[in-house]
């Protein structure tokens, strides 16, 4: 052979060993509405019906190659910051690949901003929900502007001499990135900057300084934004103080005379996740920006008009990153095989999967039924009340646990599911930002409280829609009476137990909804494991029979 080796006819010599086998395909095109049955049927039930058709093609979409692949791109190809032309002009510029603006153009087309707002059916808040849990399914950075374009509609309205003058740019539908003065554009987008080095979540520690001009409304703002969210919109939300204290303004981005206003684009943030969208650093050098409500209430106007809504979607969101990470996991165990058998049939897979599914739905239904208090609470004290406790609670719970189950989805694909080319990956970094994003998990503690200490009212709205399902199961009585004694001791030692009380709730809650919407398997594997006694604290411990697990992973299977 003189010292060559045996090379058969046609084998090129360097792809001998390299013959690829037991490994998962690319999964195919689904629709990721139709083909989920607890989604679909949630929509029905929660009264928004009708945006069923609207549905099924964003589903269509969000399950297709193409869309992976735009948010592969654009998750791989990371916005650049360009603060000067190559003349020396200031120009505070941030460059995206063509994904990303292809990918908001597929989203504001979408109407998951502007849905809520414009539809004259029913349950709209319901319908609008959905499509953002669809949307985070695909892609997550491009839903941080549009969710902030969604959430200031009732600020703009609660201005309306001042809000008119964007409402209906924010509320289109045709996104438009031309860097030109907003009443020239077809749509506008919205950034917002509230965060400042010295005060993080605390806002009255803001220092930014707003210096009235002497025409209405009209100021010059000097400061600073540590975390300025989404840099390349049209409109920058931002918060200054005034001699009153601290107040809300706007600031276009591009002056009607089409020069930039003095917003100085430091840097782009570093992010572990959510890195298709840009937030940066900004300084504001004497920008020009209107005051919108009344000065000095700032904090108390953006609370009351726009946290509510952004909280809520940040716990649809997490739902949908759950989803998304189970359909992963779903997908890789039921196309690799080991120890003689595909990975998804072995028990302890079975049993994991399983869990996952139950955590994935509880969350949804969780996510919805705070959409339709959302569309109900002008109509119903009791939804009033409800979505003022359930709000911190679900964007508390549903923000903490897509942790543990994007962790969980992840470690289903073994040491692939470590590697950045995998979806689940991306998910992974992706999940701890909503529990950061617009009040951390102490916020939420502190805002429950507020809600309920010497409010017997809203604690009673709380407890009459945990007992709707009361008697269905005898061990979701003994958690919901341990409940209430809990909830009767609101004092002033609450706050230490804020999180333990909050993840009571949020459990109880989701038993209910369970219990009352869910099929008998799911509902009696959620109250055993999360309610009882029989939970191990991991997922994959039910104790539930394998016929069981095996109807609960069928259940969230997506089909077709």
């Amino acid at each position: 052979m003189n010292g060559f080796a045996f090379q058969p006819p046609g084998v090129p010599a360097p792809y001998r060993t390299h013959r690829v086998f037991n490994m998962p395909f690319e999964q195919p095109d689904y629709n990721a509405f139709t083909g989920d049955a607890v989604l679909s049927r949630a929509l029905e039930r929660e009264g928004a019906g009708w945006a069923r058709e609207r549905a099924a093609q964003l589903g269509a979409a969000i399950g297709s190659f193409e869309l992976r692949e735009l948010a592969r791109q654009a998750n791989q190809y990371l916005p650049e910051l360009r603060t000067h032309d190559r003349f020396g002009n200031r120009i505070d510029t941030v460059d995206f690949h063509p994904s990303y603006h292809q990918l908001m153009s597929k989203a504001y087309a979408s109407e998951v901003h502007s849905l809520a707002w414009t539809a004259t059916e029913e349950r709209s808040q319901v319908a609008r929900g959905a499509l953002s849990y669809l949307w985070n399914q695909g892609e997550n950075g491009i839903c941080c502007p549009t969710v902030m374009s969604y959430a200031i509609i009732p600020l703009l309205r609660s201005d309306a001499e001042l809000g008119a003058r964007w409402e209906n740019l924010v509320l289109s539908n045709d996104y438009d990135n031309r860097h030109i003065p907003f009443a020239q554009k077809r749509g506008i987008t919205v950034a917002m900057g509230m965060t400042e080095k010295q005060g993080g979540s605390d806002l009255r520690a803001n220092e930014t300084e707003a210096i009235p001009t002497g025409a209405d409304r009209e100021y010059i703002l000097r400061g600073h934004k540590f975390f300025c969210s989404a840099p390349m919109g049209d409109l920058y939300l931002v918060t200054a103080r005034t001699a009153e204290g601290i107040s809300l303004f706007i600031a276009p981005r591009i002056l009607p005379d089409g020069q930039r206003n003095a917003i100085r684009i430091e840097r782009l943030k570093d992010k572990l996740g959510s890195r298709s969208n840009a937030s940066s650093e900004i300084e504001l050098d004497g920008a020009l920006a209107y005051r919108i409500g009344e000065p000095g209430r700032g904090i108390r106007q953006f609370i009351k008009n726009m946290t509510h809504y952004i909280r809520m979607d940040l716990s649809i969101a997490s739902a949908a990153i759950m989803r998304q990470s189970l359909t992963l996991a779903m997908h890789h165990t039921s196309n690799r095989s080991a120890f003689g058998s595909t990975i998804s049939s072995l028990p302890q897979m079975q049993n994991t999967l399983a869990d996952l599914a139950i955590e994935s739905e509880a969350a949804l239904l969780l996510g919805m039924r705070l959409a339709r208090a959302a569309d109900d609470e002008h109509l119903s004290d009791h939804d009033r009340l409800l979505i003022r406790v359930a709000v911190p609670v679900a964007k508390y719970w549903n923000c903490k646990r897509v942790n543990h189950v994007a962790l969980e989805a992840l470690e289903c694909h073994g040491g692939m599911g470590y590697v950045e080319e995998q979806s689940i990956a991306r998910l992974y970094r992706e999940a701890p930002l909503n529990g950061i994003w617009e009040g951390s998990s102490a916020m939420m503690g502190l805002d429950l409280m507020r809600a309920l200490r010497g409010d017997n009212a809203t604690r009673e709205a709380l407890m009459d829609e945990i007992n709707l399902a009361k008697g269905a199961h005898r061990k979701f009585d003994a958690y919901v009476a341990k409940l209430d004694r809990a909830l009767m001791d609101v004092s002033d030692n609450f706050e230490p137990h804020a999180r333990r009380v909050m993840a009571m709730i949020a459990m109880a809650l989701q038993g209910s909804l369970l219990l009352r919407f869910s099929t008998e398997d799911v509902a009696d594997a959620f109250v055993n494991s999360r309610l009882g006694t029989d939970y191990g604290s991991e997922f994959g411990t039910l104790t539930a029979s394998p016929n069981a697990l095996k109807r609960i992973i069928e259940r969230a299977s997506i089909s077709g």
